[in-house]
């Protein structure tokens, strides 16, 4: 069982943690500044300590140490609330609505997409009223790409722009339970965005933001051309700059999909393993080298090779975020250990996340940090005792006889030796499954079931592929001068390129053939709610205690948190049983709209066009899980809907010359709830004492021809009118105003999202 005393930095990281944790989610409307009260607290606690030293009372030592946590604590709601960008007096949040131009520097290298590119830029200066002003603070920013003769560059880090208009806040999930992007932006202090034409910006100059990243991401896009040359098949060329330099935008749909079935994902980011690979092979190498000098001069001989090795390859991967974390921690291990400090790796994993969140407290909302983190955690503490759970290499072993020949010896060894790799790889993705599945639940929504059998053969061959790429590299360093006058030396590249191209091929069709052996062994369409996560977290730790101690109150505390999170399940199912809604919802370009009864719903397109699975998969399905819907039903313009719905004056009948030329108009009548769409030109008619066909809600769609007094005259003058996606931004800006001086009360999904109609209950 962990001992305190064995990591002490392990409380203060924890406190750190909870301070940070308290204003991300509780303090950040405090409009005070929480310095002054964390300074005097450490003053407090400085002087509790000197007066607690002169005394012999152990409460007065758990009292200081508990007032040491504390604030601990406060410094880390202090340091976060200083480093929030949008609480500073010069961020463009304060003017941009005014704002006229702005200067801004491309902060981090473009995301590629179908047809944009995505990048961040960090504001120094706006002009606002004819004057220019220094300002602060992020902007997401989205170009078209062209594919035409003249295409727009992508952007490069580095570049100085001159930007036109005025950046908008950033936009929350437009859709029920969809991904909030506009939190993932603040986390990454960006609080503004904007879509930007090829003329509305120009590129004045190249001033990076930091000079080390901009030679980095040089040196990594140098390193991605020499495997694009040398391994020269596009599925496996993806996975292995993936794999060695951590570029991942040239991996398609489908396999990050066969990965993210099997629960090999982590594969595809450069991160510890990588990191920790290289460290453990430069450690094999010098173990195997005659070194002279003293224990104390190899050790130091050791961390200093393995430091500069470590760095480098950070480097040369762009310092990336995930493998300055996998940096930082094995720079503190490399420290331990050349000081002979055999601190538990608890302390020095501490001591990492400690350094990393005092740099950026924000950190700890990355996914990344608390997977990274969690696995290796768990790892170090349930992995040995996993594997003594079987002795694989005796077990083996102990079928050798002295009878057998020596041929059947040696295989029974190589057996035993393979049995007990074997098993250590399964405790290793075991203990890594154990602290992680929560959050892969709360993020990702599912759990592979097959990631054992995944895992057991991608994990050594994608670390002997991460070998050969950085072997590749270096031959290819050694060569590219030399090859100038003899050329014939490429081959030695060339030769290890066909090697890595072959290693990844093997890696990926195994990975697809898990897939395809084993559809049904991903659980899918999982929500867990924060709490539920945090009941998980707890559960598990207190299941690690109680094997630990062997203690029943642990039992009982496991029982009493496995009851509060199966009574969290029931609570969720009871409060979604009576729900009644009708949702207009925000899919881009399209009319959708769904009919909500519990935890049952119906979609139906009003613009007769089925949804694609893009669009099924990022617009409805979030909420579908957050509801734990099991089968919807859709509907492509309202054929067999279950919803009642009359449509007056189709296209093509005489009706429609006479009454509502040119396009349909279609009333729905569900559980009370009187709905209306309209997707062309609306006649106006004589003033009436009440309205033709009453509605409670009418949909615009397309666009279409109306006046106000038509609107009132047919639906009635207190229907909610909603424009939903397919209507241009130029419509809505013309007649929202005209509606809402009419007394309609209107809603635009572009903007504001999604729709929704609750009906009373009952009905």
């Amino acid at each position: 069982m962990l001992s305190w005393s064995s990591a002490p930095f392990l409380r203060v990281a924890l406190a750190f943690i909870l301070g940070i944790a308290g204003y991300l989610y509780v303090g950040q409307e405090w409009a005070g500044s929480a310095g002054p009260w964390a300074v005097g607290l450490v003053l407090l606690y400085l002087s509790v300590w000197w007066w607690s030293q002169r005394q012999a009372n152990p409460l007065a030592t758990d009292a200081t140490g508990l007032l040491g946590l504390v604030a601990i604590a406060a410094l880390g709601f202090a340091r976060s609330q200083a480093v929030t960008e949008n609480r500073r007096p010069d961020h463009l949040g304060h003017l941009a609505p005014r704002i006229e131009f702005y200067r801004a520097t491309v902060d981090e290298t473009p995301v590629v997409r179908a047809s944009t590119f995505a990048t961040t830029v960090r504001v120094q200066a706006v002009r606002v009223a004819g004057r220019w002003r220094a300002a602060t603070g992020g902007v997401r920013i989205t170009l078209p790409r062209s594919e035409t003769a003249d295409p727009v560059p992508a952007p490069r880090y580095g570049d100085v722009w001159l930007v036109q208009g005025a950046p908008a806040p950033s936009k929350g999930p437009a859709n029920l339970g969809e991904f909030d992007y506009r939190r993932y932006l603040e986390v990454h202090q960006v609080y503004h965005a904007q879509f930007i034409h090829p003329g509305q910006y120009r590129v004045l100059g190249y001033a990076p933001l930091s000079w080390p990243v901009a030679i980095s991401q040089r040196a990594a896009a140098g390193l991605d051309g020499v495997l694009r040359r040398y391994v020269p098949s596009p599925r496996e060329y993806a996975l292995g700059t993936a794999l060695v330099l951590g570029f991942k935008d040239d991996i398609d749909h489908d396999t990050r999909q066969a990965y993210a079935d099997t629960g090999t994902t982590h594969i595809m980011a450069v991160s510890g393993l990588q990191v920790g690979l290289l460290f453990g092979a430069l450690q094999w190498l010098l173990g195997r080298l005659p070194l002279g000098g003293s224990p104390a001069r190899r050790r130091l001989l050791t961390a200093a090779l393995g430091l500069g090795l470590i760095w480098s390859y950070a480097f040369l991967t762009g310092l990336s975020a995930s493998v300055l974390r996998a940096t930082v921690m094995f720079t503190l291990v490399i420290l331990g250990q050349a000081w002979e400090r055999q601190s538990s790796l608890f302390n020095t994993l501490s001591a990492a996340a400690f350094c990393l969140l005092l740099y950026n407290p924000y950190l700890l909302c990355d996914v990344g940090f608390q997977l990274s983190f969690l696995a290796v955690l768990s790892i170090v503490y349930l992995q040995p005792r996993i594997v003594r759970w079987l002795d694989a290499r005796n077990f083996v072993l102990d079928r050798r006889r002295d009878w057998h020949s020596a041929a059947r010896q040696r295989a029974t060894r190589a057996g035993a030796w393979l049995a007990e790799a074997a098993w250590q790889l399964t405790a290793l993705s075991l203990a890594a499954q154990v602290a992680t599945f929560p959050l892969g639940l709360y993020y990702f929504h599912q759990f592979p079931f097959n990631f054992l059998l995944a895992n057991l053969i991608a994990v050594p061959i994608s670390s002997i592929a991460v070998y050969v790429g950085v072997v590749l590299l270096l031959a290819k360093g050694l060569v590219v001068l030399p090859a100038q006058w003899l050329p014939w030396l490429d081959w030695l590249p060339r030769l290890i390129g066909r090697v890595l191209q072959g290693l990844i091929w093997l890696f990926n069709e195994y990975i697809f053939l898990i897939g395809r052996l084993l559809p049904g062994a991903v659980v899918g369409g999982v929500h867990l709610s924060r709490g539920q996560t945090l009941l998980l977290f707890l559960l598990i730790g207190a299941v690690c205690v109680f094997l630990a101690s062997r203690r029943l109150a642990w039992a009982g505390w496991c029982v009493a948190l496995l009851s509060a999170y199966a009574g969290s399940r029931v609570a969720e199912a009871r409060a979604v049983a009576p729900l009644r809604e009708f949702v207009v919802y925000s899919v881009p370009r399209r009319s959708v709209v769904g009919f909500w009864q519990g935890a049952a719903v119906e979609f139906a397109t009003a613009d007769s066009l089925p949804l694609s699975e893009t669009e099924r998969t990022y617009r409805l399905q979030p909420g579908l899980i957050l509801r734990r819907v099991r089968a919807p039903r859709h509907c492509v313009g309202w054929q067999g809907s279950t919803v009642p719905v009359r449509q007056i004056a189709p296209p093509d009948s005489a009706e429609a010359r006479r009454r509502y030329p040119p396009a349909p108009l279609v009333l729905a009548q569900w559980r009370g709830l009187r709905v209306a769409f309209v997707s062309g030109n609306l006649r106006r008619l004589p003033a009436a004492a009440a309205p033709t066909l009453p509605a409670d809600v009418v949909v615009l769609r397309r666009n279409p021809h109306l006046y106000p007094d038509a609107l009132a005259a047919h639906f009635g003058p207190r229907a909610q009118v909603v424009f939903d996606s397919s209507c241009k931004r130029w419509y809505v800006a013309r007649q929202a105003p005209a509606l809402q001086a009419a007394g309609f009360h209107t809603w635009d999904v572009n903007e504001q999202g999604a729709f929704t109609h609750a009906l009373p209950a009952g009905r």
